[in-house]
């Protein structure tokens, strides 16, 4: 029969090893292991991690709890690993690989990617930029799924919530986890009819004028509108439409005027004439449209999302509009 004592000695190193925490692991002393594994020797492996041996058999110790395995074995003048240890040799060096994977960040390989991306943009940024960074980005990954989505008058919470991956405004929201980046600059222009009317001759004629607006349907108002109100400058609202888009068929063969970005020229105003906005020269600055990329914090350094944010900016690069109109 087995001793008493051996027995009581054997339960309680059992159940000292089921107290071992495996979450202990840690990467040095995997690298520690396959060193000794591969020189056969923890004097050799010492030498080789510039280690003393004491500490080589201590960290080898806690590794034989952990894994609840001697792991190596005395074979003459040396030692030979377990059957065990052999096993878990490739997987050693498969975590250590994982690990030295998640310290030096994530690889990311456009030809391979298949991308899944929500865009927040109203319809001046969404017409202007997003077909043709689909086509610029489909062209160059596996496959890409593009989802947009209103931007309305966006908020911090559509980013940090995950509603989108990247925003698109000329109004980005604040806060100390929101990053923006400034895509192009535009301008606003006043657009007419020319076969129903000749463009205004000044500040007077402009505000004296009926005109078409866009109030998105949260009530937000553009912020050119905004700006306008603000430092007195009072014109008669005939039509507010909820998008740029819905301006032309109201403003065709009319005798109003509509503020517009100058970039749609190209777009949803093609046909129509436009001017710079007969405004005071210490006011022009009221016309600018910058537009910005928006996104969180928590993708700054991912490597898949910058890459993304730089074919974004190649993109509005070449979105080149009309120069101010001639008055």
């Amino acid at each position: 029969m087995e001793p008493a004592i051996l027995k009581i000695n054997r339960s309680i190193i059992m159940n000292y090893m089921k107290e071992i925490d495996h979450l202990a692991l840690d990467g040095h002393a995997l690298e520690l292991f396959l060193a000794v594994l591969e020189e056969g020797s923890v004097t050799a492996a010492a030498t080789r991690l510039g280690l003393t041996q004491s500490a080589v058999s201590h960290a080898l110790n806690k590794l034989r709890r952990i894994a609840g395995d001697p792991l190596f074995a005395k074979s003459g003048r040396g030692i030979v690993a377990t059957a065990h240890a052999q096993a878990l040799a490739a997987k050693a060096r498969a975590l250590i690989d994982e690990m030295r994977s998640f310290a030096g960040g994530v690889s990311f390989e456009p030809a391979s990617a298949q991308l899944s991306l929500a865009v927040a943009a109203n319809d001046f940024q969404r017409d202007l930029l997003l077909p043709r960074f689909f086509g610029h980005v489909a062209a160059q990954v596996k496959s890409l799924n593009l989802r947009v989505i209103p931007s309305q008058s966006p908020s911090p919470a559509m980013l940090r919530e995950n509603r989108c991956d990247l925003l698109i405004t000329p109004l980005p929201p604040s806060g100390v986890d929101i990053v923006q980046k400034r895509l192009l600059r535009d301008h606003y222009v006043c657009y007419y009819d020319p076969k129903a009317r000749a463009a205004p001759t000044g500040r007077s004629a402009y505000l004296a004028a009926r005109h078409i607006t866009v109030v998105y349907t949260d009530n937000e108002r553009l912020d050119f509108d905004r700006r306008l109100a603000a430092n007195s400058f009072h014109r008669d609202i005939a039509i507010s439409v909820p998008s740029f888009s819905g301006v032309p068929s109201f403003l065709r063969g009319s005798r109003m005027l509509a503020s517009m970005p100058s970039l749609l020229a190209s777009g949803v105003m093609r046909g129509f004439a436009h001017v710079r906005i007969p405004l005071p020269s210490r006011t022009q600055t009221l016309a600018e449209l910058p537009m910005f990329m928006v996104w969180h914090q928590r993708y700054q350094k991912d490597p898949a999302h910058r890459w993304i944010r730089n074919q974004l900016e190649t993109v509005a690069a070449t979105a080149a509009g009309p120069g101010p109109a001639k008055t």
